[in-house]
């Protein structure tokens, strides 16, 4: 069983949207976390100053999936290195940085934390890393190695706390194991259980068709449970709902509250369900409908019965 725990959050200039910083009791360490167009203004803090990790965060020009771009990096001197990223690295928005609050990191002990990070990182497989090579990990005598593991652990802790979730395998948020509600009148039945997305001809492909799920959508909260199919409407010139697949799991995607579909199987054809007359912009964005009416659909209009 996970054990509770309390993190402080000092908010300095009383801005939620700027410089943070956070620590917890009985920890040795302290983290800072702020937007990349305050550094100018906070770079002279005394923490960056301090050995320690830290980890900058942004989204790349011309990724197409919606994944954040991270940079992991360590230094005797985190603002120093922060400060040349600062002009070199255009990526990044946000940067969260954690150091000793007693000098008790060494340089052993912060390559160490950044070669975990960065395995972590690759391993969920959550972002894109903007690191160019990958550093070995390095050898620590075996109270080292616990000190410094429980420092990462702390840092772990906190880093879902501010947005950052990156580390983290992704866990299905349900499944097609996921039990259903408990039955309800049938005047109250919302039979609801097929996400319509909308999809273009190189995502369709690519993704839907190839990799057999299909990335990077909003998922209503009351829905989450309850989805089992997903359906594609490919846009224009098609116009049309052409493909539907069983769905095994709903996995959190990226840091922004997205969701990633995996299927059981590859898709099926169905339809064409056209467009037709149905109200403009019907299908910009995901909807939902059950798979009895998507069977039965002549039309787009036909599935979002009120």
């Amino acid at each position: 069983m996970a054990e509770p725990y309390t993190i402080r959050i000092y908010v300095p200039a009383g801005d939620p949207e700027g410089l943070k910083i956070v620590d917890r009791l009985n920890w040795t360490g302290v983290g800072v976390a702020f937007p990349r167009l305050l550094w100018p203004e906070i770079a002279a803090r005394p923490e960056f100053a301090r050995a320690g990790v830290y980890v900058l965060s942004g989204t790349e020009e011309g990724s197409a999936d919606d994944l954040p771009t991270i940079y992991v990096g360590q230094g005797d001197g985190v603002g120093e290195r922060i400060r040349a990223h600062y002009a070199e690295k255009e990526f990044w928005e946000w940067g969260y940085a954690f150091v000793s609050s007693n000098s008790g990191l060494n340089r052993a002990h912060i390559t160490w934390l950044e070669y975990a990070l960065l395995e972590r990182a690759r391993n969920a497989g959550r972002c894109h890393l903007n690191n160019a090579n990958a550093p070995r990990e390095p050898g620590l005598t075996e109270a080292e190695k616990a000190d410094t593991q429980g420092f990462l652990r702390e840092l772990l802790r906190i880093l879902p706390l501010l947005g950052v979730r990156v580390f983290e395998k992704p866990v299905p948020i349900a499944s097609s194991n996921t039990p259903r509600a408990a039955a309800v009148p049938v005047s109250q039945i919302d039979d609801r259980d097929t996400i319509v997305v909308p999809a273009q001809e190189d995502g369709f492909r690519d993704v839907f068709l190839a990799e057999n799920c299909w990335y990077a959508i909003r998922v209503s909260g009351g829905m989450l449970t309850r989805i089992k199919y997903i359906a594609a409407y490919q846009t224009a010139p098609i116009s049309a709902i052409t493909h539907y697949a069983p769905v095994r799991a709903i996995e959190p995607y990226g840091d922004e509250g997205k969701y990633r579909l995996v299927f059981s199987e590859a898709p099926k054809p169905i339809g064409p369900i056209p467009f037709a007359n149905a109200p403009t912009g019907s299908m910009q964005g995901p909807r939902y409908t059950s798979l009895a009416r998507l069977k039965l659909a002549s039309k787009v209009a036909d599935l979002f019965v009120k």
